[in-house]
């Protein structure tokens, strides 16, 4: 329980908060998020079960309000708090801002860290290997400018400027060239002292010192199923995990596996030529790895054989349009012989790519003792590398094969091809929700969770969050929906005006042509969004060629047409941008950025997506309505979502135009509009 003098602990600090805070306005909303934050963590509901669903709106403090509700109860009981988020900008935010502000009026002793993943530092060996020795890494020479910036970044790290990740870069640098610089594991081994000191490894120091850990939701969940590598033990962290709308679908991205079915045998020959010259260059105390690995992959090629035999002649029945680059598994049901030989292939599978590690340790060993290593050794440790992905793409994939499904089945399954490699087929499978997984291993064993985002709910329920993250049976469970302290209905108005047809009409990207132009004529912000990236282009091409002046998503880098909006905002001028999906969520523009918000349709996800219909096929055959269970509370939300790009400070003002009819000719759009924030309505019906 929360003892009075830790009560009064959190009054002062709030105290202190407030007079820190330049502007503060008094929140009714945030002292209730601080009170029932608190409450769960310490145990005032339930004394094991301390698990928090809160949904709170925009504009009411939730970040200052979870440290305060979690961080001094956590020194206390002497527990880490790891805050996790799906952005970077998120990330940025409490790192760079809040928890400094913090720590700074609090009155607390803590150190925090930004826990970030492996590939977002470079080894600084390889960069000094580079500089030193170009042509080993390159089929041909370096251009002298990629030398020149190589040279610039040691120097920063020496001189610290540089963080040795590759969010704190001086300079921009291309994907490609930082992939050749990036951490990894074999490369960069804290077993060889001299990467002791590269930034992956001072990084992942900082943590047994730190009292708050700032991750990401890809790393929490890749941490909880990997045993807890890098972060502590649930039992001993209050976790705080915000954008929680975002976790459900980022744990069964991170749970699903995909890997080639067809066209193996290139890089399988490679390798296989690769460990005879291996067998060359280490010691014979090593042959016995070598003659294992290439027994493993003789005994997965193998099994893989009849699997691709097979493929070729079931193609022409699965793809029978040329066009075609999905096939989706009824019922997750594969062919007979994949089956049988899924326990084979993920075994040997685990087993090459065992040995691939192994070898990779030993060359990396003899490399290292060399004062002039031979190039060709870099190409057979690039090939191992390589070689360790793959075979791990088929262990991951083949052990989820491996579990047959009964219908209702619980996985998508699924070929795909690239349209430019269509000889390169992908076999994919997906659990249909990783609910299981995160309540065994994150909310059954963390000592407390707090779960919070502007869009928890769905038509206002907590019912589809509890599903999808699997805490319909925690008795301890406490759901709190904050308002929002914006005057909704004083600022903005959501107006519905009358349109010819709904938007599955072939005539609809007409009816957006004719209409748009009446609500684009202010000199304001405005952002349009839209369900289809091609509609997108058509309505575009359409309003430019009637004089309309645009910035449309995928024509430049998002960060570009922001600042150009900004630009022309802010000099008085009309700046229109047009955007998909993507641009509904996690897109700021406070003020006089955005007044005018455009949803031209609802935004219903795609029926097509493999996964989507796996799981519209796994609720029918239980008897349920998939469009009622799945896609009207997944399509609430993400309305929501989209109107809540407009008011983003309390004095902003502005205007919603809905251009689809449905949320007043179906059953349904009372409900939708209902969930939504108390905008004034204009219904032109």
């Amino acid at each position: 329980m929360l003892s009075d003098t830790l009560k009064q602990q959190i009054r002062t600090i709030h105290q202190q908060l407030k007079t820190g805070l330049v502007g503060y306005q008094p929140r009714p909303a945030q002292n209730k998020l601080i009170a029932e934050i608190a409450s769960i963590v310490a145990g005032h509901y339930h004394r094991h079960d301390r698990v928090g669903l809160i949904e709170a709106g925009t504009g009411t403090g939730k970040s200052l309000a979870y440290l305060l509700g979690t961080l001094p109860y956590a020194l206390n009981q002497k527990k880490t708090l790891i805050i996790a988020t799906a952005t970077v900008a998120l990330q940025e935010q409490l790192v760079l801002k809040d928890l400094p502000f913090f720590h700074q009026h609090s009155g607390l002793s803590f150190n925090f860290t930004l826990v970030k993943g492996r590939q977002r530092y470079a080894c600084i060996e390889r960069l000094h290997q580079q500089i030193q020795q170009p042509m080993l890494f390159a089929s041909m020479a370096p251009a002298p400018e990629q030398q020149q910036l190589l040279q610039r970044l040691s120097t920063a790290w020496q001189e610290r400027r540089w963080l040795g990740d590759r969010d704190s870069l001086p300079e921009s640098i291309s994907d490609e060239l930082w992939y050749s610089l990036q951490a990894d594991a074999h490369y960069c081994s804290k077993t060889q002292g001299r990467h002791l000191q590269c930034p992956f490894h001072l990084s992942r120091a900082e943590i047994t010192d730190s009292h708050v850990l700032v991750v990401n939701h890809s790393l929490l969940i890749a941490d909880l199923l990997n045993g807890n590598a890098v972060l502590p033990q649930p039992e001993e962290c209050i976790y705080v995990i915000d954008e929680a709308h975002h976790l459900a679908s980022c744990a069964r991205e991170l749970l699903s596996a995909n890997a080639q079915l067809a066209d193996n045998s290139r890089w399988l020959e490679q390798l296989r030529k690769s460990l005879q010259q291996l067998q060359n260059i280490l010691p014979d105390t090593a042959l016995r790895d070598i003659l294992k690995l290439d027994d493993a992959v003789s005994d997965f090629y193998a099994a893989l054989k009849p699997v691709e035999r097979s493929l070729a002649d079931y193609q022409p029945r699965w793809f029978t349009e040329k066009a075609q680059l999905e096939y989706r598994f009824k019922h997750a049901a594969l062919p007979k012989l994949w089956q049988q030989q899924a326990e084979p292939l993920w075994q040997s599978a685990q087993k090459a790519a065992s040995g691939a590690e192994k070898c990779l340790t030993e060359l990396q060993v003899k490399i290292a003792e060399q004062r002039k290593p031979i190039k060709s050794w870099y190409n057979i440790l690039q090939d191992l590398a390589f070689a360790r992905q793959r075979f791990e793409q088929q262990q991951a994939l083949w052990q989820l094969v491996h579990q047959e499904q009964r219908e209702p089945a619980w996985q998508a399954r699924w070929l795909s091809k690239e349209a430019k490699l269509a000889e390169q087929v992908h076999l994919h499978a997906s659990p249909l929700s990783a609910s299981l997984q995160l309540e065994s291993l994150l909310f059954s064993k963390a000592y407390a969770t707090i779960l919070c985002s502007a869009t928890l709910t769905a038509l206002n329920s907590f019912d589809y969050a509890k599903r999808e993250l699997g805490l319909t049976e925690h008795s301890g469970l406490q759901c709190l929906q904050v308002d929002s302290p914006f005057a909704y209905h004083e600022q903005a108005e959501i107006l519905l005006p009358k349109t010819r047809c709904e938007p599955t009409d072939p005539a609809f990207t007409d009816e957006l042509i004719r209409l748009l132009p009446s609500y684009l004529q202010q000199n304001e912000g405005s952002l349009v969004l839209f369900a289809s990236y091609w509609q997108m282009q058509q309505v575009a091409s359409a309003l430019r060629s009637l004089g309309f002046s645009l910035l449309v998503q995928g024509e430049a880098s998002r960060q570009a047409l922001l600042q150009l909006h900004a630009q022309q905002v802010q000099h008085g001028k009309r700046s229109i941008l047009f955007g998909t999906q993507s641009f509904s969520e996690g897109l700021d523009l406070p003020g006089k950025l955005l007044t005018n918000l455009i949803i031209t349709k609802l935004p219903f996800a795609v029926p097509t997506s493999p996964l989507e219909e796996a799981l519209t096929e796994a609720i029918n055959a239980r008897g349920g309505n998939a469009f009622l269970q799945l896609s009207i509370p997944a399509t609430a939300k993400k309305l929501v979502q989209s109107c809540g790009r407009l008011l983003r400070q309390e004095q902003d003002q502005g205007r919603i135009v809905i251009l689809d009819r449905r949320l007043i000719s179906k059953t349904y759009g009372k409900a939708m509009l209902d969930a939504l924030p108390p905008f004034r309505r204009v219904v032109e019906y």
